[in-house]
């Protein structure tokens, strides 16, 4: 079996409590509507004694997908069982994980649109009936054996929504598209997690770091970490104004969150391809990147600030991203007529 499996008793799970993710619905901080009906579902559950129905987590990198899938198993006080799409080549590997799950586990898969078909067909009778079909033996002689599998709850997580076939999306019942976070709760996170780090931060830096955090715990936290160790080696070991100003200077982080990717695909763009419109894997090539890193990673923001929009003919650069890098914009009427 070629994929890797991670599973645990909450209670032991001394790793994950070292980490800076929440571990309980209550210290979960934004998506504060879904996360709020989870709280209800998880509770009916409980009260039912029944396991919870299907979950598909939707939404950009680094929003909480995989931090939500472990609250919620640590909530049921159920295993929890993860693994990733592309460590998934053969049916035996799907099967050996279900056959081993108990009554109510969570199963996590990431990345869940880049199932491959047999494992899908293999799912969906296990999500529904709870058995899965083994090809036992090859050619003539070959036979299928139906075995039952615990009752258990799958928990998709996605970056591609779109790119998940409609019969594995039905079989969901609940589905948690997640947003980018608001600067507050961006900042209450920056602040919770000095406190796990030991590390005093200035509200006026805490505000500074929430500005440039592209409204994403994971970037928020990553940032954190950084200017923590600027504020150790050059400052006082306290992460104020100054300090986080210089750190980000360094890094090339500018106040908006916009690194130095974000400003290349920008800047090819507009001083390349006069604003567009330019095609996804035109982009990537210009930059060393792949085509899906570009989709997942960085247009979601930049499409947020308003500085690209998506059109039938590719990407293209707003006003305001030409305001924000400081050129002159020029409007080509051709363009936008041609796009309309």
């Amino acid at each position: 079996m070629n994929n890797e499996v991670f599973s645990s008793q909450y209670g032991r799970d001394n790793e994950y409590d070292r980490s800076l993710r929440p571990k309980s619905l209550k210290e979960f901080i934004g998506q504060k509507t879904f996360t709020d009906n989870l709280d209800v579902y998880i509770k009916a559950a409980k009260n039912r004694n029944d396991h919870l129905d299907h979950i598909i987590l939707s939404g950009p990198p680094g929003l909480g997908k995989t931090t939500l899938a472990s609250i919620i198993a640590r909530e049921m006080n159920v295993n929890f069982k993860s693994t990733s799409a592309p460590m998934l080549d053969k049916t035996g590997d799907l099967a050996a994980i279900l056959t081993d799950i108990e009554e109510g586990d969570v199963f996590f898969i990431d990345e869940i649109h880049r199932l491959k078909r047999n494992i899908e067909e293999v799912l969906y009778s296990a999500m529904e009936d709870y058995t899965i079909d083994i090809i036992i033996g090859q050619g003539p002689g070959a036979k299928s054996v139906k075995i039952s599998i615990s009752p258990f709850t799958l928990i998709g997580a996605t970056t591609r929504s779109g790119l998940i076939s409609s019969p594995l999306l039905s079989r969901f019942g609940i589905n948690g598209k997640l947003e980018f976070y608001k600067h507050d709760e961006i900042k209450t996170i920056l602040q919770r997690s000095s406190n796990l780090l030991n590390i005093k931060i200035e509200d006026d830096a805490a505000d500074i770091l929430a500005k440039c955090s592209r409204g994403t715990p994971r970037v928020a936290n990553n940032i954190l970490k950084r200017i923590r160790d600027f504020a150790e080696i050059e400052g006082s070991g306290i992460i104020t104004e100054k300090i986080s100003k210089l750190a980000l200077k360094r890094m090339k982080i500018d106040h908006l969150g916009l690194n130095k990717i974000d400003i290349s695909i920008l800047k090819i763009l507009i001083e390349n391809y006069d604003g567009g419109p330019v095609g996804c894997k035109t982009i990537a090539v210009s930059i060393g990147e792949e085509p899906e890193t570009i989709e997942e990673v960085y247009e979601p923001f930049l499409i947020q600030l308003g500085f690209i929009k998506r059109t039938s003919r590719g990407r293209m650069a707003t006003k305001k991203a030409y305001m924000h890098l400081g050129l002159e914009y020029k409007f080509n009427e051709q363009k936008l007529l041609f796009d309309e």
